[in-house]
């Protein structure tokens, strides 16, 4: 079936792809991505056997995010943050609410909502616009658009880091002259 992880990605070895076979591999079909002479690394979000160590990575990564730009991870945002990466599948702002709200005290939609904004301006999580939902970033280290394979009968999100895509897909742009404010890119 389409739209659906069937196993985890192969990494080749080399990138020798160049933009046009990408272009081709892309038109025959949207299951050409899990080719495995398509060079496509992805981020370590589906199938994830180590998510101890995934979710120290990506808290170590907003650190130092936040830390070069001068900005606090504070205890609330590092509270979202955690939340958004702890099942490597969308979560909505109301379900945040949900879990970060005690008997004792409730949440308040204005403070997720600002500080999903925080996050999403560093780029340490990605909007899902597909599902209204918030996923955690593989690599915010790097500023990037987000490429997100997203599996419609589980729900895990993958973040595709792509070279060979990523500049086929500026190029295209380019050559039409239209000047995008950001990419994003959702394959379900």
């Amino acid at each position: 079936s389409r739209g659906h992880l069937e196993k985890p990605f192969e990494v080749p070895q080399s990138n020798n792809t160049t933009h046009t076979e990408v272009e081709q591999e892309l038109r025959v079909s949207d299951r050409a991505l899990s080719a495995p002479h398509i060079s496509a690394k992805l981020a370590h979000m589906s199938h994830c056997t180590h998510h101890d160590t995934c979710l120290t990575e990506m808290l170590q990564h907003a650190e130092a995010v936040c830390q070069t730009h001068g900005v606090k991870l504070t205890p609330l945002r590092r509270r979202v943050f955690e939340k958004v990466c702890a099942g490597h599948t969308a979560i909505k702002a109301y379900e945040l609410i949900a879990q970060l709200s005690t008997e004792d005290h409730q949440v308040k939609p204005p403070t997720v909502y600002r500080t999903l904004d925080f996050l999403l301006e560093y780029g340490l999580i990605h909007r899902v616009d597909s599902l209204n939902a918030f996923v955690g970033c593989s690599h915010p280290l790097e500023p990037h658009g987000a490429r997100l394979l997203i599996c419609t009968q589980c729900g895990a999100i993958s973040e595709l880091d792509q070279p060979a895509l990523e500049h086929a897909l500026r190029d295209a742009i380019q050559s039409t002259g239209f000047k995008p404010d950001r990419t994003h890119l959702e394959i379900h």
